[in-house]
């Protein structure tokens, strides 16, 4: 990230760029784990006498609450990395 900066990257692209490539995992691990999830769900409420129909909804908004949360998480962190002095950083490094 310092290099980065150096040769003049700006903060919103660099927190872009980090921010991107995590969300792609997260939707991937979205697509992996929904359909398992369902499964599980409809397995244990099987036996049950009252039940709930498990909605696609209920996924959606689980998975965009993980995309929220992540895009947050992550953007904070990129903004706090990319707003300190490069030279520090490649002194380190």
């Amino acid at each position: 990230m310092g290099i980065r900066k150096v040769i003049g990257a700006s903060v919103p692209g660099i927190t872009k760029m980090l921010s991107a490539e995590f969300i792609k995992l997260v939707l991937i691990a979205i697509v992996i784990s929904s359909p398992i999830a369902w499964w599980a769900m409809y397995k244990w409420l099987e036996n049950f006498a009252y039940r709930i129909e498990i909605q696609w909804w209920m996924f959606a908004v689980a998975g965009l609450l993980a995309v929220l949360i992540a895009l947050l998480t992550v953007s904070s962190q990129a903004i706090k990395a990319a707003v300190a002095n490069p030279v520090d950083s490649l002194r380190e490094e």
